[in-house]
């Protein structure tokens, strides 16, 4: 398949030899490398070869609850990339949905934001599915006993202060919750407020206390 649309801005050779018009295309040689063409003023109907846009292939690094992978991808020169874009990596491997948590430019230097010509290296991280760290408290308050948990969530699995989860044989109630560097939208880093949410592709620890401790007091 070709990226070729319906219609396309050229001149006629024709009717409009200095300015563009609305052509239709007819047809598309294979590779996309001459394109038919008939004028939308004239009917002309014509021949032309249109522009390629120049790429970039980066290296991407991927990593993946603890593990990491390398990759490729393909963009078009003179883009911007940020920390915190998203972007679906698909390889013979895997196809996931990823989020940009560092730039590497030449003599490893990090950035927030490049140009594509300048980046060496994409660090992301996986956001379709994704390992969320809970500091579980016992109800009485007590930080002595308090242990951690790891749930795995879709990405899009939304998390609120006040609610409620169970998951296998842990069941908690959220207290707080700290957000990732990377995330985008929230005004600060810690939320503890009854309804408060966050993704869970942008969450960084899940405070919460206990429901199955046999006493209950405020928290």
């Amino acid at each position: 398949m070709n990226d070729i649309p319906d219609r396309v801005p050229t001149p006629c050779p024709s009717c409009s030899s200095d300015l563009e018009t609305v052509h239709e295309v007819l047809t598309v040689t294979e590779g996309g490398g001459t394109v038919t063409v008939r004028c939308s003023e004239c009917s002309h109907v014509h021949k032309i070869q249109p522009e390629r846009e120049r790429e970039v292939t980066l290296d991407v690094v991927v990593s993946q609850e603890g593990e990491s992978f390398t990759a490729n991808v393909t963009t078009p020169e003179g883009e911007t990339i940020e920390t915190g874009d998203e972007f679906i990596l698909e390889t013979d491997e895997v196809l996931s949905t990823v989020r940009v948590t560092s730039l590497e430019l030449d003599g490893q230097k990090r950035r927030e934001a490049a140009d594509v010509d300048d980046i060496e290296t994409v660090w992301t991280r996986e956001v379709d599915n994704v390992a969320v760290n809970v500091t579980v408290h016992p109800q009485d308050g007590s930080r002595n006993d308090s242990r951690s948990i790891t749930v795995h969530v879709p990405g899009d699995y939304e998390f609120e202060v006040g609610s409620t989860e169970e998951f296998g044989d842990d069941e908690f109630e959220i207290d707080a919750f700290v957000v990732r560097k990377d995330a985008s939208g929230y005004r600060r880093d810690r939320y503890e407020e009854p309804g408060d949410t966050v993704l869970a592709k942008d969450t960084k620890r899940v405070y919460a206390y206990d429901e199955q401790s046999s006493a209950w007091s405020a928290w």
